[in-house]
């Protein structure tokens, strides 16, 4: 799950020496509002098309642009996680990859990295979630476990959050493999944990908007 395995190779950088009105003819033909910008094999950051329109000269350099997000990097070993959360700091739908002198290898778009994120925390398996609220020092997975898996039901994957309005408080949420929760949530309440939410997921094709709305539901975006 490493970010230099989801390069799309699809996406062309810009160089200094490239014109405006083939960075739009790209950006039109890949289906995209901005492009990397290199420089010699270094990233320089971003280009968008709403600072090539603002110029509106075709015949005017790449070159001439302040590029924007310099820092949307991440290195080519970094998790895909790493590449989200570049992504949401820097509010692009793409970010740079680059090796560990610093060479551009490519880019990562969110829609590669959502999905293969999904697919890690096995979102599109059918089932459920479940977010618990508990004191840091209370948590045990192994404790949490045992006690869903004696409703003979299983933890698929788990993800950890802080609780923004009190430090020493993180949401766990869940996912299970079983789409009934009724029980898993009273033997857990008897044992002292409370359930801020569940999502009970319906049979059927789950379609990439789907995936995309269960991963944030399970990130409790």
């Amino acid at each position: 799950m490493q970010a230099y395995e989801f390069i799309n190779n699809l996406i062309p950088p810009l160089k200094l020496s490239d014109k405006m009105g083939m960075a739009l003819s790209w950006m039109e033909e890949i289906r995209t509002d901005v492009l990397p910008l290199t420089d010699q094999g270094k990233f320089l950051g971003l280009v968008k098309e709403d600072n090539i329109f603002e110029i509106n000269d075709p015949e005017t350099l790449v070159g001439d642009l302040l590029p924007d997000n310099p820092a949307c990097w991440v290195f080519s070993d970094k998790h895909i996680y790493d590449v989200l959360r570049v992504s949401a700091e820097q509010n692009s739908n793409i970010v740079a990859v680059l090796d560990r002198d610093s060479n551009y290898l490519g880019v990562v778009t969110m829609e590669d990295a959502i999905a293969a994120f999904a697919d890690s925390l096995s979102i599109q398996s059918q089932g459920s979630v479940l977010i618990l609220s508990l004191n840091m020092t209370e948590y045990s997975l192994s404790e949490i476990s045992r006690l869903i898996e004696s409703e003979n039901t299983k933890v698929l994957s788990s993800f950890i959050t802080t609780d923004p309005l009190d430090e020493t408080k993180i949401k766990l949420t869940l996912k299970l493999d079983q789409p009934e929760l009724r029980h898993v949530k009273a033997t857990l309440e008897r044992f002292g944990y409370r359930v801020l939410d569940h999502y009970q997921e319906e049979s059927g094709v789950t379609s990439e908007e789907d995936r995309i709305g269960n991963l944030l539901r399970f990130l409790d975006i």
